[in-house]
């Protein structure tokens, strides 16, 4: 990770500006030209050997002092609102979202937010939620309390706002992740949650201050939600929505998925009972379920912390040394994280995994997730 200055983040952010360049083109870029700043700098004859650069891309370097002086506005407005920008190649940024390849270049945030908890856990449901619906959400919430995971919703009415109430409640941290931009509130009728939520925890947008509010940023937004949570848990939800994408998405980025089972003749279960028809998510029954899936015991940070103490890394081959540094820092994580952040290809982490398993320091948990024993 390189050190962010102002000036690697100007770049970082004007690069991000240029239209129609995805989070994969940008990754692309940076992977060859090592920063934002060199792609604006470099020769053009280099320039042109960046794999998938076309001609327009390549002429876009000649309007560089124009995108960084808008990637200056960005700032400045994210300093008149008390916005904290992280991009990509940020300590900062969330390793859990950081492995996926639709991840967003920059995130802003608003509050005390530790964007890489401990534990997390993922609630989402529909906006005309039940009693039942509600009643269950508090449950879930109190039931997990003891684990202190951060709760990640989205604000919205119904389930998303029960969840991040009740964990205020419980005072646990709580993030929202929005689909608007973070100089604007949507709802505004929970903008005195949203408030409260700052001071331990907060919001979280990819969209810089400004943004026109799109319909499709609300469906874009579910996918930070998936990759944020350890495990995503469904607690109403009708046969189609932003519940049911967020949950397809956690599938697809193998997160534990849960549903809570509800009545047949219920609209807003119809979408929960799909989900565990079609073997997408669990049963959810209690707060053992997310115990059991992913290993969460009480009494973890002072095992963890008794581990890293005992634990000789002289013992070990550099290449597992580099596997067990990334465990001790976060625990448990997923093979395609831990092969991004060692930059070892999946193959070898595997291997080295399975060795470290073989020697008794490492223990596989569903999910294609690992931790230190």
């Amino acid at each position: 990770m390189q050190k962010t200055t102002h000036e690697t983040l100007l770049y970082t952010i004007a690069l991000s500006l240029i239209p129609k360049l995805g989070p994969y083109a940008f990754k692309n870029i940076i992977s060859y030209c090592g920063s934002a700043a060199n792609f604006f700098t470099m020769p053009k004859g280099k320039a042109a050997k960046i794999p998938g650069i076309g001609s327009k891309l390549l002429a876009i370097r000649n309007q560089k002092e124009s995108y960084l002086k808008e990637a200056e506005k960005v700032l400045e407005d994210c300093k008149k609102h008390q916005i904290t920008v992280h991009t990509y190649l940020d300590h900062s940024y969330p390793n859990r979202l950081k492995s996926f390849m639709d991840a967003p270049v920059l995130l802003f945030t608003k509050g005390h937010i530790d964007l890489n908890p401990k534990r997390s856990i993922g609630i989402v449901g529909t906006r005309n939620a039940s009693d039942y619906g509600k009643n269950t959400t508090r449950k879930i919430v109190e039931g997990l309390a003891p684990f202190q995971p951060t709760v990640i919703s989205g604000l919205a009415y119904g389930i998303d706002i029960t969840a991040h109430r009740t964990a205020l409640e419980f005072e646990l941290p709580t993030i929202a992740v929005l689909g608007n931009s973070l100089d604007s509130l949507y709802p505004a009728a929970h903008r005195s949650t949203a408030e409260t939520m700052t001071e331990n925890g907060g919001l979280v947008s990819e969209y810089p201050v400004g943004t026109a509010m799109h319909p499709n940023n609300f469906p874009a937004r579910n996918r930070i939600i998936a990759a944020l949570s350890d495990a995503l848990i469904v607690v109403e939800a009708a046969k189609k929505g932003g519940a049911l994408i967020t949950a397809e998405i956690a599938y697809s980025y193998n997160r534990e998925v849960f549903a809570v089972p509800g009545n047949l003749q219920n609209t807003y279960s119809e979408g929960c009972n799909n989900l565990i028809r079609s073997m997408k998510s669990s049963i959810y029954t209690g707060p053992r379920d997310i115990q059991e899936a992913l290993s969460w015991t009480t009494n973890d940070p002072e095992s963890a912390a008794s581990t890293k103490q005992a634990l000789d890394l002289k013992k070990f081959s550099e290449e597992e040394q580099q596997i067990l540094l990334i465990l001790q820092e976060t625990s448990p994580i997923q093979i395609d994280q831990l092969s991004w952040q060692s930059q070892f290809p999946i193959a070898q982490v595997a291997s080295l995994l399975l060795s470290l398993e073989f020697q008794g320091v490492v223990k596989a948990l569903p999910g294609k997730k690992y931790q230190l024993v």
